[in-house]
């Protein structure tokens, strides 16, 4: 696909400017117009007005259309309900990694999604990471962990370079320290195919530093915290599906 082929819609002018000159797609401020000349429909909002947009549009799409939906806990049936006749919906759930190409997408069917929705899905988001098909059952568990997950990454690196500094290292040096082993470790989990339990014994040798560093951990129960806090994301979820805010 090329640029010229993209429509993108968006409420301000300066930024329909903006997208047509940087990226070369045609940009509009109309949403319905934008829906009507599209095969593909992607829908990039905010969960608590994604059903009252669409809804409001409703009359635009239409059966020979496969929408994709990127919006955390608004399933494929609460947006079906909001679209006239049985337009294809696909619910994916990305993370920010797909800024650099290297994302995890999950996809979902919708009721009159066909595999060839799903496959079209696929394809587009294969340009930007790694993607796997799911029920919509475990979207909200997908969500919580990987959809979510950059965030305790990032929480994890930030604290990690805090504590070099706090060891007299400088931020910069500290920084670069911390993100290559998140780097490397990550790339050694991938390629080894090794269990984590396996590589971190690796690391752990009897009486050394590293078990010395585990035990407070586990004395300050971060694996708890990880298990209770990648639950409450889960349940937000489910609240999000529900209506909530």
């Amino acid at each position: 696909m090329e640029p010229h082929q993209v429509i993108c819609t968006t409420r301000l002018e300066h930024r329909r400017e903006e997208l047509e000159r940087e990226h070369g797609v045609k940009a509009t401020l109309d949403n319905r117009a934008a829906i009507e000349a599209a095969d593909v429909v992607l829908i990039a909002l905010k969960p608590q007005v994604l059903l009252h947009v669409v809804g409001e549009l409703g009359d635009a799409f239409n059966p020979d259309q496969t929408v994709i939906s990127v919006a955390a806990g608004t399933t494929t049936a609460a947006i079906q309900d909001a679209i006239p006749g049985e337009v294809p919906v696909v619910r994916v759930m990305t993370n920010t990694p797909v800024q650099v190409d290297a994302a995890m997408s999950v996809v979902s069917a919708g009721t009159h999604a066909k595999d060839a929705d799903l496959e079209l899905a696929e394809a587009i988001l294969s340009h930007v990471g790694s993607v796997i098909r799911m029920g919509e059952e475990h979207l909200n568990a997908v969500t919580a962990l990987s959809g979510s997950g950059p965030a305790y990454f990032f929480l994890l690196a930030e604290a990690m370079i805090d504590a070099g500094i706090l060891l007299g290292l400088p931020r910069d040096v500290s920084t670069e320290l911390i993100v290559q082993t998140m780097v490397g470790s990550a790339k050694m989990l991938r390629e080894s195919g090794t269990h984590p339990v396996q590589l971190r014994e690796m690391v752990t040798s009897p009486g050394g530093t590293t078990i010395s560093a585990i035990r407070e951990l586990e004395s300050a129960r971060v694996r708890a915290a990880f298990l209770d806090a990648i639950e409450a994301a889960k349940l937000r979820g489910e609240e999000l599906a529900a209506g909530g805010r």
